[in-house]
């Protein structure tokens, strides 16, 4: 079973070196793992919380989009969309506000240190604070608990919103005595690499002291370079290279081999001039070909477009399901659903039929299971099972759960029924659209019979 992991990326900005070493290349090569279901979305309804200004917000967007693919990330390996291209989650969102203690939101890091700021400064506790940034963690928790991710990568500071995300899975799940969703947990970034920027401290965009990663170009990149901070020791005075920005930078990106041979030259007295050159040729000839793969994203936005509409099909897929049967729990479910979620014990189909399992052994000796309506019309196919046992078990299940339990999945040509997270059965392929909502139908009232039956 792939461990479903899902990173955000706030869009208020244009990457960085560090962005690229502490984030962006750990999360591109976590993501090509087997066992790992990647999921990365640009944050841009969080950026609307930091930014009033549209054009940045825009713009940001496409610089971001372009970086993280031009840096190798695999629209077709992972789930890549934009939070505003999923409405499910606003709406998602506000299930949650419903459900979310205001004492648990007043604890909130980020909240908590603005009240600070006002009190320090003797202005009113809320003064300059929107209800965007007090609701941020709930607005955090929909993003995870959409696409039930069971690890969301964060530094330390963002763990509490994690906690805050589960407690109200946790909540929702008690409410509606069901397990509706999956305890997500924090995945702690302790070895993130931390780079300095070129005054020594944190690379940060809110230190001013950052390198562009793409922006600028190579011209840029040297220039970010050789404004670098050093000492005053001079050519053939021993640097220390524990001590030394230019070292840690170059570690960032070198082989143990080259690692090793430029703290040498900084031992042996290296010029400060020449140090930077060095550093600089070994960032560009790994930033070189990532920035010609951006430019040509940057100048091509249809296309990085068509690969976000595509990543918000994915993730639609997914999350068109969820938010159908939180619905249906929270009794907002269509009038023929709940007709059918109302009738009394042992509901039947026409003729006092009702839903049934059918299961037969394939010709390669494997066991599987049909469902099939109160009309006779097969509605499901299961996977291959090689022992009649588990099948039988999962049969067995799926008659608990009902329509609201069942977790179903949208595809472009038909439906998918998921049991702990694993494909179990699928629908016929539909021709179109209708033809694919009759059939959900048709599944839901299925399985809401089933769950009737003694």
């Amino acid at each position: 079973m792939q461990t479903r992991v899902l990173t955000g990326i706030t869009t208020t900005g244009t990457p960085h070196l560090g962005n690229y070493v502490g984030a962006i290349r750990p999360a591109i090569e976590a993501s090509r793992r087997v066992d790992v279901d990647a999921f990365f979305f640009m944050a841009d309804y969080h950026a609307l919380i930091k930014s009033g200004d549209a054009v940045r917000i825009e713009r940001s967007r496409l610089e971001i989009a372009a970086s993280w693919l031009a840096a190798g990330l695999d629209p077709d390996r992972v789930t890549f969309y934009r939070q505003s291209d999923i409405p499910e989650i606003p709406e998602l969102t506000w299930f949650l506000t419903c459900i979310a203690a205001k004492g648990m939101l007043n604890r909130a890091h980020a909240y908590k240190a603005a009240v600070d700021r006002n009190a320090e400064n003797g202005e009113d506790p809320d003064a300059g604070i929107s209800a965007g940034l007090y609701m941020y963690p709930v607005l955090m928790a929909a993003d995870i608990l959409a696409f039930d991710a069971h690890k969301v990568p964060v530094g330390r500071d963002q763990v509490q919103h994690i906690e805050m995300a589960r407690d109200l899975a946790q909540r929702f799940n008690h409410l509606h005595q069901h397990e509706f969703f999956v305890l997500p947990e924090a995945l702690i970034e302790e070895q993130v690499a931390t780079l300095p920027g070129l005054d020594g401290r944190k690379m940060s965009k809110s230190y001013d002291n950052t390198i562009p990663l793409f922006a600028g170009g190579k011209k840029q990149l040297r220039e970010a370079i050789m404004r670098i901070v050093t000492d005053s020791r001079l050519p053939g005075e021993p640097k220390d290279p524990d001590s030394c920005a230019l070292f840690t930078l170059f570690r960032a990106f070198a082989s143990e081999v080259e690692t090793a041979g430029f703290r040498q030259d900084l031992l042996n007295g290296i010029a400060w001039g020449e140090a930077k050159q060095v550093l600089f040729e070994r960032i560009e000839a790994d930033v070189a070909p990532m920035r010609e793969r951006y430019e040509a994203f940057i100048a091509d936005p249809v296309a990085i477009e068509a690969i976000l509409q595509q990543g918000a099909e994915k993730a639609r897929a997914i999350a068109t399901p969820k938010l159908a049967v939180l619905r249906s729990a929270l009794g907002l479910r269509t009038s023929s659903v709940a007709a059918v979620s109302s009738s009394q014990p042992k509901a039947t189909g026409k003729a006092g039929k009702s839903a049934r399992f059918a299961s037969f052994r394939d010709a390669d000796g494997n066991f599987r299971f049909r469902l099939f309506s109160a009309d006779g019309e097969e509605l499901l196919l299961s996977i291959s099972f090689a022992d009649p046992k588990t099948a039988g078990a999962v049969q067995k299940r799926l008659k608990t759960f009902g329509a609201a339990g069942a977790v179903l999945q949208t595809l472009p040509s038909g439906i998918a029924l998921e049991l702990d997270g694993q494909l179990i059965a699928h629908t016929r392929d539909c021709q179109d659209e209708a033809a694919r909502d009759h059939a959900l139908s048709q599944l839901r009232e299925a399985l809401d019979q089933l769950a009737t039956q003694d």
